[in-house]
């Protein structure tokens, strides 16, 4: 069974989650969001074409994208797990360490990418 509209619905949902978070200051949550948008996104993705893949990379999920969705799958790639977990720093938690500059950057990579994902699928 196919499942491509679910995905892309939740990575819509993500990402207005994700810009939810960021106009409340919760950068941390809009980074891990936008990542969580992209993956749902590039599943979508690769229900459409028939291809079974797991895994939480971005950039592993996909196959030979643009320089720029490539670029942004591994910016995207790296918030999965310091945007969550305090034991990926030496001390702090996670939201100490995001910007609103961070979110920002995230949003639009995650925009990206999905805009691509729904080029690829028409």
């Amino acid at each position: 069974m196919k499942r491509v509209e679910d995905w892309l619905k939740q990575a819509e949902r993500d990402l207005e989650e994700a810009r939810y978070a960021r106009s409340g200051g919760y950068y941390e949550l809009a980074c891990f969001l936008s990542q969580q948008c992209a993956e749902k996104a590039v599943k979508g993705l690769l229900q459409f074409q028939g291809i079974e893949k797991r895994g939480h990379s971005i950039s592993h999920l996909l196959t030979n994208p643009p320089a720029d969705i490539l670029q942004c799958a591994i910016f995207l790639d790296k918030q999965y797990t310091p945007s969550r977990y305090p034991d990926v720093y030496y001390e702090g938690s996670p939201y100490e360490y995001y910007t609103e500059k961070d979110a920002d950057e995230c949003i639009n990579c995650a925009i990206k990418i999905l805009n691509w994902v729904k080029g690829q699928i028409k």
